[in-house]
């Protein structure tokens, strides 16, 4: 399995409705793109204070390498991929990525 991990810093002038919005569009990728075991996101708790300027992340958990190779060019993960990249602070430079096999 491979985990995919994605952190965002959001533009300030994004709201939580918005947010909300996007990650509603992320998790309906678990049912458009085959290989996709699960998706979860959310906003930043964490109290250890580390976050960089990353107030909210999500997973996308594949059946393995191959699964996340085809979802990364899929057009309906561009266009979910658009979304984030419109609202994060800096566009792709306000996303963190890192991927391993579970």
């Amino acid at each position: 399995m491979i985990r995919h991990v994605v952190l965002c810093r959001f533009r300030r002038d994004v709201s939580e409705v918005a947010i909300a919005q996007i990650f509603a569009a992320l998790k309906a990728l678990q049912h458009q793109i085959d290989g996709i075991i699960a998706i979860t996101a959310g906003r930043d708790n964490s109290p250890e204070g580390l976050q960089k300027g990353c107030s909210h992340g999500f997973t996308v958990d594949f059946v393995d390498a191959a699964a996340r190779d085809g979802y990364l060019p899929h057009p309906a993960h561009q266009k979910v991929g658009a979304m984030i990249v419109a609202a994060a602070e800096g566009g792709v430079a306000g996303i963190t990525v890192v991927d391993w096999d579970v």
